[in-house]
């Protein structure tokens, strides 16, 4: 594609065409030379949709590990040797006061996850009594689940309880999913998600980028997801672990993780993109360039490995000229109390000292 037709491609999806399959490898495909072109192009579709907003979401890992599902990109799963935080399940209380901390660090959307293949009905049970506090003490929050395989009924029941979506990803195109875990199926995810929006919540799901997939089973997933009708699409970046057999795996550079969010916001136009694991990890300096792509960011730390810090996450916003979603916020005015309240580092290395220079 040229320049003239990204913007073009923009323009017919406006106009109410929907994106190609050839649309979006194209997008996937462009020159290195046209990142900023295919940027502005998404762009348009992203401030169409969600103007200058960012949907701040916060993680509460209630059960750390012990999986019995093998999924081979993730740090928690059956065999994993990978030195995380292993825990239980966390009492109301705990699950409260983590939820407190992201939503007085700037959430508004807190996202209740467990390991494992699936709740039982006990589990249900606690995490209805979790939210059940949680809104409570938060009335305004939005609660997203991520429990696993639902089973019949209990959807309802956390829909019942005062969730608001639930997440269960896909993860990658039906062509590759075998590859990367055995112990579920393709079918079983799409199961899930089915019963999620019977429930009447709003369905999150998403993908995993780097496993080993090829631009077209990209491409499939990414219209899978546009047929289940997902609300919230998380991109997720593979996080290689050592100790999972995805170790050392390094498919990805933040170009390219820019242009998978780009083809998300072609494909999806009108859902909220959300720049998930890994972000900080392979986006690097193109963290800011990629929020004009997507609307939706994870705030602080993930699931077992540890994001950058929250108040940097909050700038990102800021210094790109966003605002978080819910918030009156003046970022003019944020931006400037942020930097009158900093003093510049002294340098006390390099020249005129006895200390290695940085560089």
């Amino acid at each position: 594609m040229t320049t003239t037709s990204f913007d073009q491609l923009a323009s017919a999806i406006l106009d109410g065409k929907p994106a190609t399959e050839d649309d979006a490898l194209a997008v996937l495909r462009a020159h290195d030379d046209e990142l900023l072109d295919v940027v502005a192009a998404a762009g348009r579709l992203r401030r169409h949709f969600f103007g200058k907003t960012v949907k701040v979401n916060y993680l509460v890992n209630l059960k750390s590990g012990l999986c019995p599902e093998n999924c081979n990109y993730c740090s928690q799963s059956l065999g994993s040797t990978a030195d995380i935080l292993k825990y239980k399940w966390l009492q109301t209380d705990e699950a409260l006061e983590q939820a407190a901390a992201g939503l007085k660090g700037g959430a508004t959307r807190v996202c209740m996850v467990s390991s494992g293949r699936g709740p039982t009905n006990k589990d249900i049970d606690r995490v209805t009594d979790m939210v059940g506090a949680i809104k409570a003490e938060h009335p305004q929050v939005e609660v997203c689940a991520c429990l696993g395989l639902l089973k019949d009924g209990q959807a309802e029941r956390l829909r019942d309880a005062g969730v608001d979506a639930y997440n269960h990803n896909i993860n990658t195109a039906e062509s590759h999913h075998d590859t990367i875990v055995q112990t579920h199926t393709y079918a079983d995810r799409v199961d899930t998600v089915g019963k999620v929006k019977s429930a009447g919540m709003s369905p999150c799901s998403g993908l995993i980028a780097g496993l080993g997939e090829s631009d077209e089973q990209l491409v499939e997933a990414l219209f899978a997801l546009r047929e289940l009708e997902s609300d919230s699409i998380p991109v997720n970046f593979l996080m290689p672990f050592d100790g999972t057999p995805y170790e050392n795996t390094w498919e990805l550079d933040p170009t390219r993780c820019v242009k998978i969010l780009a083809m998300a916001r072609f494909v999806c136009p009108d859902r909220e993109v959300r720049i998930a694991g890994g972000r900080e990890m392979h986006l690097r300096s193109l963290q800011g360039l990629a929020l004009h792509v997507a609307n939706s960011i994870f705030l602080g730390d993930y699931l077992t490995s540890e994001g950058q810090a929250a108040e940097a996450d909050l700038e990102l916003i800021r210094d790109n000229g966003f605002v978080v979603l819910g918030s009156e916020e003046d970022t003019t005015a944020a931006a400037a109390t942020t930097v009158e309240s900093r003093d510049p580092a002294k340098r006390r290395r390099g020249a005129g000292t006895t200390v290695a220079p940085n560089a």
